[in-house]
């Protein structure tokens, strides 16, 4: 589970830059399109951070929840997940 952290803190890190290259490029007037072209990146990135959260949760959060006697709690907070990610 180590690995995923540092995986995950990595990745923030990076959409950080990003996000920091973003506004030096707003500040700086930069041309609309290539802002676009970052922000897009800046997207995928939290979409792929979002995917390893999610794989990670339900390959031990949700068993170990479930062999503990939580189902119903674990079955509703992964519903709520489905409806966040329909807004």
């Amino acid at each position: 589970m180590q690995t995923n952290r540092d995986d995950a803190l990595r990745r923030l890190s990076s959409i950080e830059g990003h996000l920091r290259g973003i506004r030096k490029m707003i500040e700086d007037d930069a041309y609309c399109v290539d802002v676009l072209k970052q922000t897009y990146a800046v997207q995928r990135a939290i979409d792929k951070l979002d995917e390893m959260l999610l794989k990670g949760h339900l390959n031990h959060c949700v068993p170990e929840g479930m062999a503990e006697g939580r189902t119903e709690q674990v079955v509703s907070e992964l519903e709520e997940l489905f409806a966040l990610a329909k807004r």
